[in-house]
């Protein structure tokens, strides 16, 4: 069923689906946003501990690799809530549902990618680079299927 036809069937106007639209996606940014945020300052505060510095140079990589995909997470997740209130009462609503829909979409794929890296590296500090490789492609194979391909066969089937 379209969104155009489901708004019909809901009674809803433009605007109201519109609306609907962008509460339905701040619902879902704010649940994403306490993990990405979680994770990007558990990552933050790793080089102030006595044996961060013994990390070998890859490990060390690996952990900046994971703060900055948190980092770009977090600001991908937080981006429409501030285009709201720099846009707010413009008339720009579709828009902004469209541009935050896409931001809302890249902060999750990065928070996938982040949560990838942390477990290669943990895996890997903990008991060995086969390991931390393992658990991130388990992980990344798990992000793929679950909030990509699952959804988009979904889709998929209900258009035909």
């Amino acid at each position: 069923m379209s969104d155009d036809a489901y708004s019909l069937e809901r009674s809803e106007t433009a605007m109201q689906r519109l609306d609907r639209h962008w509460i339905e996606l701040l619902q879902e940014v704010r649940v994403v946003q306490t993990g990405v945020q979680l994770l990007t300052a558990f990552l933050l505060v790793l080089p102030f501990q006595d044996r961060f510095w013994e990390l070998s140079d890859r490990s060390q990589a690996l952990y900046l690799t994971a703060v900055g995909l948190a980092a770009g997470a977090t600001g991908c997740l937080i981006t429409p809530v501030a285009m709201h209130r720099l846009l707010f009462r413009l008339g720009v609503r579709p828009t902004l549902v469209n541009i935050a829909q896409k931001f809302a979409l890249a902060g999750i794929g990065l928070l996938g990618l982040a949560v990838v890296a942390v477990l290669t590296l943990t895996f890997g500090i903990v008991l060995s680079t086969a390991a931390g490789i393992t658990a991130g492609g388990v992980a990344l194979t798990f992000f793929v299927s679950a909030w990509l391909v699952l959804p988009l066969l979904i889709k998929r089937q209900i258009r035909t």
